[in-house]
């Protein structure tokens, strides 16, 4: 993939390398065990303490030192079985840190992770740059035109209620360009579209490896990929490890995906995975040459 995205205050040109997301989950549940909003800064009514909120920016401010280029903020658990939250508890939840986030690393791109329009609005206004919508493939546009009227990228996430397919991969690209092709009429600019698999949401463990497999096949749609496989379920159930100790797994997917094409991956352990990229990329795409004597 080639082409530029301003996200914020950085300029990514696709291509040129592989650039690391960092997860900032301010939940209670998160399937990986990372949510800041665990008991230990938790506050009533599962709303973020101060303590809180500087832990989110101590987190923000660990990924970034060790190599993020850019962070996801949520405030919903997307695991299975998760309790749903309403628009109230998801603001409390996300605007003070997404506010806390952007005072202390102006210089870094922030994305909010939401299905909700109203928490999207309010993290733009908070100083979140562009939205990850992990039910792009979805028919409502709404996400999409408020990405089109602040003119702000949008990441469209493949995602399905029952992972129930005739041709998997021909199935999640159809339903991707049919996305693409909704925010492009919705007022989103084509540099402004990311796309994203979805591993791990409306799949099972077998099709979810198959996609993988067949990443490459991404390319077809001309958008820059983004790729969330850390600490996911298929992981541990090949390897039979819980989340903390998916590490060498999510590594393992993050080479190989990048030898497939992709362009950002959405990481829990950042450092680990600078350092795979750094070096897939220097095999993929030739960014590393040894200094003349």
């Amino acid at each position: 993939m080639s082409g530029r995205t301003r996200i914020g205050p950085a300029v990514f040109d696709w291509g040129t390398r592989t650039f690391v997301m960092g997860i900032l989950n301010v939940t209670p549940d998160s399937f990986s065990g990372d949510g800041l909003l665990g008991p230990a800064g938790a506050a009533t009514a599962g709303v973020p303490s101060l303590g809180g909120v500087a832990a989110a920016v101590a987190q923000a401010r660990a990924m970034v030192a060790d190599g993020a280029d850019l962070l996801d903020i949520g405030g919903e658990s997307t695991r299975p079985g998760h309790a749903p939250v309403d628009e109230d508890e998801e603001l409390r939840r996300v605007i003070p840190v997404v506010r806390a986030v952007r005072e202390a690393l102006p210089a870094t791109p922030l994305t909010i992770d939401t299905t909700k329009p109203v928490i999207a609005t309010a993290a733009l206004d908070a100083g979140a740059d562009a939205i990850n919508d992990i039910w792009g493939v979805g028919p409502d546009p709404a996400l999409s035109r408020l990405a089109g009227d602040r003119e702000v990228p949008i990441i469209l996430m493949h995602n399905r209620a029952e992972p129930r397919y005739t041709d998997l991969v021909s199935e999640v690209l159809g339903d991707l360009r049919r996305a693409v092709d909704r925010a492009l009429a919705a007022g989103v600019s084509e540099s402004n579209i990311l796309v994203d698999p979805g591993i791990g949401f409306g799949k099972t463990a077998d099709q979810n490896l198959e996609l993988l497999r067949r990443l490459h096949e991404l390319r077809a749609l001309s958008r820059p990929i983004l790729l969330g496989t850390s600490r996911k379920s298929t992981l541990g159930k090949v390897l039979d490890m819980p989340p903390s100790e998916r590490l060498e797994a999510t590594l393992a997917t993050t080479a190989l995906g990048i030898a497939a094409g992709v362009d950002i991956v959405r990481v829990h352990d950042v450092a680990a995975n600078v350092r795979a990229a750094r070096m897939a990329d220097a095999i993929v795409r030739g960014t590393w040459h040894e200094a003349e004597a």
